[in-house]
């Protein structure tokens, strides 16, 4: 089949659409990706890209083409609105060419946000009549208003008109967690169009030896027990109620420390959270690095953390980076609600607390370091057992191509 894949971010920006495209072209299909010029999360166009730098490429098979749009900047709203904006308005006037020189058998749509990512694939779609698959990675309007702060009920009400209009026009509408059912249910008459359709790991995440080629000094841990966070350092991550938990243990044990790896808008003001509770020989900041080094740092870990604050559209959602610790057999400590506190205890492979209770997680780190080596090594064998049932990618891409069929 002819494949376009829609998707404000591409390799080498770090997201599941990359699989995608790659993996489906490896099952011999002819894959086409509309994107944005690379510039996620740093707010500022990779080495190599640019207006009028590599707009075109073939990245192993897969052609790419870029449209333009205004970088992400410091990642506050006005940049990150122009961001949005620009993309969906230039990648519309490529999907207009492409409906009339460029016939696709398929259109797939990797939707994270925003939600108008989706446009250009139905403006295809009704030029062509080429059946498009919506993958809901994110939420909208909710997020808008969860996460972005948004309260305004005129530009929520206008959102929720894009997203129906979205629904209405895909064929099928694959979600990412089955938390997302109710809420595309309440916008219409969707439920024939649903199919669940989850993430998965990256290999390089469980491949050991290919972090050994990376040319870049990688930080050693410090000694004790080490629980480690992998991910963007957002607000909607909640790591402040994860800093008022370590406040909580190291009175109490001085052995445990926290790492935090990855970058974000929140970092910054953690970073002065920490010195502020006198807690910075327990908690640690590396940064980002590489995804082809994340095999290094999750071997190096005694367990892993994720959360989500205490909001209803994050208890509707099951983060990436679950599937991403599981498939590495390490324990899981989770502070959030919802699908993604369900799942940790459905799979028996860690510790799970409600969002927001940084007593109750403070309590389960105590915990989880005074087992034994091998109850810990049960727990984070149970994740990669539930992981390889449910989330290999090659199940996952398999399955896709079945539903496209």
């Amino acid at each position: 089949m002819k494949i376009l894949l829609v998707t404000q971010y591409f390799y080498p920006e770090n997201f599941k659409g990359n699989d995608i495209a790659f993996e489906m072209q490896k099952k011999g299909h002819e894959v086409t990706v509309l994107t944005g010029i690379p510039n996620y999360p740093e707010g500022k166009f990779f080495k190599g890209y640019g207006y009028f730098k590599r707009r075109r490429e073939n990245i192993n098979g897969v052609k790419v083409i870029r449209s333009f749009l205004i970088p992400r900047g410091n990642n506050t709203t006005l940049p990150l609105m122009l961001n949005y904006f620009s993309w969906f308005f230039f990648a519309s006037i490529y999907a207009l060419y492409f409906s009339f020189f460029k016939k696709f058998d398929r259109v797939i749509v990797q939707q994270l946000s925003p939600v108008l990512v989706g446009i250009p694939a139905i403006i295809i779609k009704k030029i062509q009549k080429t059946p498009v698959y919506f993958w809901v990675l994110d939420l909208w309007p909710e997020s808008l208003e969860s996460a972005g702060g948004v309260k305004n009920k005129k530009i929520l009400s206008f959102f929720e008109w894009i997203v129906k209009f979205l629904y209405k026009n895909s064929d099928k509408i694959l979600i990412s967690s089955k938390g997302f059912r109710n809420s595309i249910i309440e916008k219409g008459n969707f439920e024939d169009k649903i199919i669940y359709f989850p993430n998965w790991a990256e290999s390089s995440i469980t491949d050991f030896n290919q972090y050994q080629n990376i040319k870049i000094n990688l930080p050693k841990f410090p000694s004790g027990f080490n629980i480690l966070f992998a991910g963007n350092v957002g607000v909607a991550q909640d790591l402040e109620n994860a800093i008022k938990a370590m406040e909580i243990v190291s009175k109490q044990n001085t052995n445990i420390n926290f790492l935090i790896l990855g970058d974000g808008r929140d970092k910054e003001r953690l970073q002065k959270l920490v010195l502020e509770k006198k807690i910075e020989k327990n908690i640690y900041f590396f940064g980002k690095y590489p995804v082809e080094t994340m095999a290094y740092f999750f071997s190096q870990a005694d367990c892993m953390f994720v959360s989500l604050k205490d909001e209803p559209i994050f208890s509707l959602s099951l983060p990436a980076k679950v599937q991403a610790y599981m498939s590495v057999g390490k324990p899981i400590i989770s502070m959030m609600n919802g699908e993604g506190y369900d799942i940790i205890n459905e799979a028996d492979c860690g510790f799970a607390v409600h969002a927001e209770d940084n007593e109750g997680l403070a309590n389960k780190i105590l915990e989880i370091e005074k087992l034994s080596v091998l109850d810990r090594e049960r727990l984070g064998n149970n994740g990669k057992t539930f992981y390889q049932e449910n989330f290999v990618l090659e199940n996952c891409i398999s399955n896709l191509e079945k539903i496209i069929s």
